[in-house]
């Protein structure tokens, strides 16, 4: 069973969820404060490069199945064209309603 992105607890996740459903990058960009960063598996990553090649490029999606920690943490299948389906955990650091930091990695 997965959770609506609109039933998610946190804004700024709820609203990276969503952006990244409707790959939306623009919408992505704006949840994010001006010295973001993020990490897959990790491993340190350009976040810009990182999500164009892992969501916008090939038309990335969530599935959350899990949320904990206030919203702050989400287990997902994610699902994209270079990959395929895979079980993934997120963790979102958030300040001032946006996202300064998100790590994911396979869960």
């Amino acid at each position: 069973m997965t959770i609506a992105p609109t039933k998610l607890s946190d804004p700024a996740v709820r609203a990276f969820v969503t952006a990244v459903n409707a790959g939306d990058r623009e919408a992505f960009f704006a949840l994010l404060t001006p010295d973001a960063t993020m990490s897959d598996d990790g491993s340190e990553r350009d976040l810009a490069d990182w999500v164009d090649r892992e969501i916008f490029g090939p038309n990335g999606r969530m599935a959350v199945q899990t949320e904990s920690h206030g919203g702050h943490a989400l287990v997902a299948e994610f699902t994209n064209e270079t990959w395929g389906t895979m079980r993934t955990a997120w963790r979102f650091t958030v300040d001032g309603g946006k996202i300064h930091r998100f790590e994911t990695g396979q869960a």
